[in-house]
């Protein structure tokens, strides 16, 4: 079967999708009409598992009005799954070989999947952001100055916040998946598909560069405070410098 995730937004409200057709709360895994699997994640990822175009069509639509800042373009990623009772666990000819087409195992394969989706948009977020920090420090570098304001690089501070409590507290990439509390004879198949994804790597990786980005982004706001601060002490120098000639002017009139 094919195993899809889309990153769909930011957040999906799935608080209140019917009982009935539910296999499991958390995360939240749903039967298709078509016999395939949905996945869904409150971080805005839905896994569909040997869906067909129908079924991921109208799924899509469905979650059209549970969609909480809704992204432009839609992050895809796949991975081909395969059931084979009768040989080991692993990656085969580009596939992920399985023994069994369990519930448990759809989630895990689910959960990888979601989190890998996420890392690749926050990845290609970042890249953007680095792209940005050339320019300023050439401009520094040539210049000693920068132009704009500190509202803007407060901005994207806010966002980079954002971008790190979106991976900690709604996906919590670095965790251990739960189902593994209560299913421990799968942390050989979730260990394999950590290091199919590079899910450690890739997260160790972005929070450097987020934390490069963070610093870069307050040092700039603190120097555009720092000229703002030493403008208006200026001002207040030559007001004081106007009052005293203004004073010795009215005493020379007398």
């Amino acid at each position: 079967m094919r195993a899809r995730a889309l990153l769909l937004a930011a957040r999906l409200e799935l608080r209140h999708w019917p009982e009935a057709e539910t296999l499991r709360r958390a995360p939240l895994a749903v039967k298709l009409a078509g016999g395939g699997l949905a996945v869904l994640f409150r971080h805005g990822v839905a896994v569909l598992l040997g869906a067909a175009p129908a079924d991921e069509e109208a799924l899509r639509a469905r979650l059209v009005p549970l969609l909480e800042n809704r992204y432009d373009s839609v992050e895809t990623e796949e991975l081909e799954v395969r059931v084979d009772p009768a040989g080991p666990e692993g990656l085969r000819e580009g596939a992920l070989v399985v023994q069994s087409g369990s519930l448990e195992r759809m989630l895990l394969v689910a959960e990888a999947l979601s989190k890998s989706v996420v890392l690749a948009h926050y990845e290609t977020r970042l890249a953007r952001d680095f792209d940005r920090i050339e320019p300023f420090a050439l401009e520094l570098e040539r210049t000693g100055s920068i132009r704009g304001g500190a509202r803007e690089h407060f901005k994207r501070i806010g966002a980079l916040l954002q971008i790190e409590s979106r991976m900690v507290a709604r996906a919590e990439i670095g965790d251990k998946p739960e189902l593994l509390w209560d299913h421990p004879e799968l942390e050989g198949l979730n260990a394999l598909l950590e290091d199919e994804f590079e899910i450690h790597e890739r997260l160790a990786a972005l929070d450097r560069k987020l934390e490069l980005v963070a610093r870069t982004e307050r040092t700039l706001a603190d120097l555009v405070s720092t000229r703002h601060a030493l403008r208006v002490e200026w001002y207040i120098v030559i007001l004081i410098v106007l009052e005293i000639l203004l004073t010795v002017y009215q005493l020379w009139l007398h």
